[in-house]
């Protein structure tokens, strides 16, 4: 295994912080990047966004709120082949999707989020799953496809809130 110095570390993290900002659309405060991550133009970030490792691919808008925090692996995809067009399999042109994730979401590592999903507010979405259709607020999703298996615990998810405690 590789060792990498704390200064290396803290450069690249510099430059994938500067890279996210250059490439989104807006970005909020307190963003942080700990591993390479790549988002497309049309990327809206709220605040206390935190990155390990997410790619958003294709060109699709995305819109991530306030206190997300992903796993490594995480693959949002926003644009599709248009299947529907004028060749087969499909054509030159795309079908795009918006993704919304809400506020206070935690998405697992190596998690795949399909065009047209919302997430939202408090959801958890757990490791290696695939999200093909929203999933409520507070809910505790995982599979392939994604199915809501329980919820949070919604008053004490709303106390955390109304206290500002955030990670």
């Amino acid at each position: 295994m590789r060792f990498i110095s704390k200064a290396s570390r803290s450069l690249k993290r510099k430059l994938y912080h500067s890279q996210i900002r250059k490439a989104a659309k807006e970005v909020g405060e307190n963003l942080t990047v700990n591993y390479e991550s790549r988002v497309n133009k049309n990327t809206i970030l709220g605040n206390n966004v935190n990155f390990n490792g997410l790619v958003i691919a294709g060109d699709g808008e995305v819109v991530i709120g306030d206190n997300f925090h992903s796993g490594s692996g995480v693959l949002f995809l926003t644009s599709n082949h248009n299947y529907e067009g004028t060749k087969i399999p499909y054509d030159e042109t795309y079908i795009r999707k918006k993704i919304i994730i809400e506020d206070n979401v935690w998405i697992g590592e190596r998690c795949i989020v399909l065009g047209g999903v919302t997430i939202g507010e408090g959801a958890i979405i757990q490791a290696g799953s695939v999200v093909v259709k929203d999933i409520p607020s507070c809910g505790i999703a995982g599979g392939h496809p994604a199915k809501t298996f329980m919820y949070r615990d919604k008053d004490h998810y709303y106390k955390l809130k109304k206290e500002k405690k955030f990670h």
